[in-house]
């Protein structure tokens, strides 16, 4: 290690000095030999005011800076801490130009010539950290970090992270650290000399690899185990009584408590898989229906020798099973069982096209980070599942290279074979008695079987799966898709895949049908093509677009009045063309291809890994020409065709959508007759007290099944309240930017009550960033920090960690935010609904359900509408409650609610709570009595 690193952390008073923004306060920690052996810090008057969000998010005012000395009176001690050091910091470039920029003021040269970033380092010695950001990094490291967001705590753990990321680098392999040396000159920071001098450390040490590692072509990774099955310790007889059941889990459940509701559960699903039958279960919050399905599952699985699979909605919920649920379940059940988690092939890392992508040269920033990064998490991984990687956007693209994904290379050809992670996950699969899998490799294994055979199933978060079933059968194809595609091929005259491709062919002296000239101008005529069609699709959509929907993403059901028009005639020719050109392109790579494979046992590494990439390749382009053909083709009875767009209608935004209406016989023939017993199960499943409605979409009816609904454990008359203003307009009778603005005023006076820890539920992404706009324009809330779905940048995720991190915050989200987000605690206490959430009947599947209900002779409205309504409001509200500790209020502005007869039916799917109503200033002191229990 270097002699001298100077840690530094700056609190300024927004992002970018040169936007006027200055240091308020600034720390430096000083690392010598390994060791912490100094820290400065000082408070700095930054001459410029200090904004209340960032008063909020540091804890520093006015009152903190007042008497601190400006920079030009500390600017000399900063720079002679820093002269002769290498400047390190958590993001190094924001530091970096504040300390640049405020030296220069001073008068003094930044002394600063070599800079490391603990940003860029963890990202490669921490592949499966889950953030990057300090804070979260010091909770996962367990670093000391006592006032996040105070520059002298913050440059102590960033000094401290720098310590533990160099011994995390001194515990590589010098195998690891050649590559991880060879990679990091590509780099333009001081990573090459701190790998460097790790490295030079190890020479003098006679190091043998440990025992868990193998060294295969130059590159070491984890050795891979199948566990083997032991004999069960005690009876594996199931737990049947409440007071068994309580002595199996207390020792090991954290704050466990008995709940009839739980135990109810694991009956059901127990005796379900020994009668055969199927089970319908609707378990309320609070039941811990996890491991009230994994339990039974375990014990039926082994005293039957029957495999269970259990799927979920989404991979995350698939890793919490794994690394929460059946942990515990590991340490109570009294024998061993074998779980294994699978996903589709790409999820797993081909070993044989990373060997080669590390030997290419010039490599971009993101895919040389992504390279060190993965050499480091090959030492860790037993699954090689890219999940477990926390990736760049351009290291995603850059996994699209390197996945499991062709079959060109048959297991005999491969270097790899005997380290193929998804060949040893299909493994693990057929020796486990559980396995964990998710909806979308569930609905591909009913289409063609991929999973080990099995005939007993759970699926929870069942109220997704007919979403889930009609998403995977259906197709889609975009614009931005095929331009990405016909980039990575090119003509030989770019120099891309098929140019690579022609070479190995020419080594083959072999005569082609498809002229390199032919396939080469296919490609320039289907680029000219695929312009033509999506701008003819667009300017369809435009046309063919309403006046109110111009404010929102563009969407038009592909009717059979539309393809009769003379302007989709236009479209169908169009596509004809594109077809003609993608089949001789296609072709021209299948001869070759074909032709390479003959010979494959003379081939070496290096053109193995390109062809199964380029196969992987094909297979992909392949589609795109089967969508095209589904795509736009004579519509079938049940399905619907869309075009979408943003809401500028441009080209290269559009996509074309085809999706099956109904699923229910699918999922009959596929799942409910091909197996003994489903288990479906979730918190919203039922509508009005009956299961009707998700038993008819899902089709279900007709099969012999138990059904059964647990309520909720938790007391929610000692925890929600629930308020319906009267004072607002009607929703269906008000424009919508008049809503907007009473919906803003009422919502600005619940932020005050409530003191922030609000979402706020919309069901149009129009009328959210029209409230955001009001809020933010009022100033009423300036000391709020405001957040909108769509508005605000970044992710869902990140939008509910931000919501977290403030004391003082509102959240703005649409469809996504009404489930799936799970806030406990005093960071949520207030949930607002703008709007019951039915579907916009002008939503192309919306519609169209609409149409198959009515043409089936029922009324769409009570038999589609209203209880799909029902289930996403149930959902809503159950974002408010997720522990038992937890309580707050539920608005619905909404006056549908009172004033409709179906309105009541929405109250009765939730828990019996109280409800108040009136004018929302009569209101608001309730609100604030309530909220001063919690």
């Amino acid at each position: 290690m270097a002699d001298k690193y100077v840690v530094v952390d700056v609190e300024t008073t927004g992002n970018s000095y040169v936007k006027g923004s200055r240091v308020m306060q600034i720390s430096a920690v000083v690392v010598e030999n390994g060791r912490i052996m100094d820290q400065y810090t000082s408070f700095v008057n930054p001459e410029v005011p200090i904004p209340s969000f960032i008063k909020e998010l540091t804890g520093i005012g006015e009152e903190e800076v007042a008497k601190a000395p400006k920079f030009k009176e500390i600017a000399g001690v900063v720079h002679s801490l820093l002269e002769g050091a290498v400047f390190v910091a958590h993001n190094v470039k924001f530091d970096h130009s504040f300390l640049a920029g405020e030296l220069e003021a001073a008068g003094l040269t930044s002394p600063i010539k070599k800079t490391l970033d603990t940003v860029e380092l963890a990202n490669i010695l921490l592949p499966e950290a889950n953030s990057y950001k300090l804070e979260e990094l010091s909770d996962q490291m367990e670093l000391e970090h006592i006032t996040p967001h105070q520059a002298d705590s913050d440059a102590l753990a960033t000094a401290e992270l720098l310590l533990m990321l160099l011994e995390k680098a001194k515990s590589l392999p010098i195998e690891t650290l050649d590559r991880l040396c060879k990679l990091s000159k590509k780099l333009n920071s001081n990573m090459l000399s701190f790998f460097e001098s790790v490295r030079k450390e190890k020479d003098s040490l006679l190091e043998k690899l440990p025992n868990d590692l193998d060294l295969f072509r130059g590159i070491v990774l984890k050795k891979k185990e199948i566990p083997t099955k032991e004999t069960p310790i005690r009876s594996f007889d199931y737990p049947e009584k409440p007071d068994d059941k309580i002595k199996l889990l207390q020792p090991y459940m954290e704050e466990f408590e008995p709940r009839n509701g739980q135990f109810d559960m694991m009956d059901t699903v127990h005796n379900s898989f020994c009668a055969d039958r199927h089970a319908v279960i609707e378990a309320g919050t609070g039941i811990g229906k996890t491991i009230a399905y994994l339990l039974p599952s375990i014990y039926f699985s082994i005293a039957k020798q029957e495999k269970v699979i259990i799927s979920t909605y989404t991979i995350q919920l698939q890793h919490q099973i794994l690394e929460k649920e059946i942990k515990v379940l590991k340490e109570a059940i009294p024998f061993s069982f074998r779980t294994a988690l699978i996903k589709g092939r790409k999820h797993y890392i081909n070993m044989l096209k990373f060997e080669q992508t590390l030997m290419e040269p010039d490599p971009s920033y993101d895919e040389t980070i992504t390279k060190m990064k993965i050499l480091v998490w090959l030492l860790e991984t037993e699954t090689g599942d890219m999940d477990e990687l926390n990736l760049s956007s351009g290291g995603k693209l850059y996994w699209k290279r390197i996945c499991n994904d062709g079959s060109f290379v048959d297991q005999y050809s491969d270097p790899w074979a005997s380290h193929d992670f998804y060949l040893h996950s299909k493994s693990l699969a057929e020796h486990a008695e559980i396995i964990i899998t998710n909806h979308s490799m569930l609905i591909a294994d009913l289409k063609h079987q991929i999973l080990p055979k099995s005939r007993y199933v759970v699926i929870d978060e069942a109220h997704h799966l007919e979403k889930s079933v009609r998403t995977n059968l259906g197709r889609q194809l975009d614009y931005q898709h095929i331009k990405f595609l016909l980039g990575k091929l090119g003509t030989t005259e770019k120099k891309k895949r098929f140019y690579v491709l022609e070479k190995y062919t020419a080594k083959l002296n072999a005569t082609l049908s498809r002229h390199t000239f032919l396939v080469d101008r296919a490609i320039e005529e289907l680029e000219a093509e695929t312009d033509d069609l999506f701008i003819l699709l667009s300017q369809f959509l435009k046309n063919n677009q309403s006046r109110k929907e111009k404010n929102r993403r563009a969407k038009l059901r592909v009717s059979e009045n539309i393809r009769s028009s003379a302007s989709w005639q236009r479209v169908m020719l169009c596509a004809e063309r594109f077809l003609d050109f993608h089949k001789l392109i296609s072709e021209g790579m299948d001869e070759r291809l074909s032709l390479i494979k003959k010979m494959q046992s003379s081939l070496s590494s290096a053109e193995l890994a390109f062809l199964e990439e380029m196969t992987g390749f094909y297979d992909e382009w392949a589609e795109i020409g089967l969508q095209v053909k589904y795509l736009l083709s004579q519509t079938i009875a049940n399905e619907v065709i869309w075009l979408e767009s943003d809401q500028k209608i441009l080209a290269n935004r559009t996509s074309i959508h085809r999706q099956p209406l109904n699923i229910d016989h699918f999922l009959a023939e596929k799942l409910f007759e091909a197996n003994k017993s489903v288990v479906l199960t979730s918190a919203s499943l039922t509508t009005n007290n009956t299961f009707k409605f998700f038993n008819d979409e899902i089709g279900i009816h007709s099969f012999d099944r138990i059904e059964t609904k647990i309520a909720s454990p938790f007391p929610y008359q000692q925890m929600v309240k629930l308020f319906i203003p009267t004072d607002l307009p009607d929703i269906s009778a008000t424009p919508m930017e008049e809503y907007a603005e009473s919906i803003a005023c009422h919502l600005i006076a619940i932020a005050n009550a409530a003191e922030g820890r609000m979402l706020v539920l919309f069901t149009s992404h129009e009328m959210l960033r029209k409230t955001y706009e009001l809020l933010y324009d009022s100033n009423e809330l300036a000391d709020f920090v405001l957040l909108g779905h769509g508005v605000s940048s970044g992710s869902r995720s990140r939008l509910v960690k931000s919501f977290q991190q403030f004391q003082k915050a509102i959240l703005l989200g649409t469809n996504s935010f009404w489930e799936g987000i799970d806030i406990p605690g005093e960071n949520l206490s207030c949930i607002v609904v703008v709007r019951l959430p039915f579907s916009p009947i002008d939503d192309p599947v919306t519609a169209a359900k609409l149409e198959s209900v009515q043409a089936s002779g029922k009324n769409p409205f009570s038999s589609y509408s209203l209880p799909e309504a029902i289930i996403q409001f149930k959902q809503g509200f159950g974002r408010l409650i997720r522990k038992k500790t937890d309580s707050g209020v539920f608005f619905v502005f909404d006056q549908r609610i009172m004033t409709t007869v179906y309105g009541k039916a929405f109250l009765r799917s939730i828990p019996s709570v109280g409800i108040e109503k009136g004018p929302l200033s009569d209101l608001i002191p309730s609100v604030e009595q309530w909220l001063k229990k919690k």
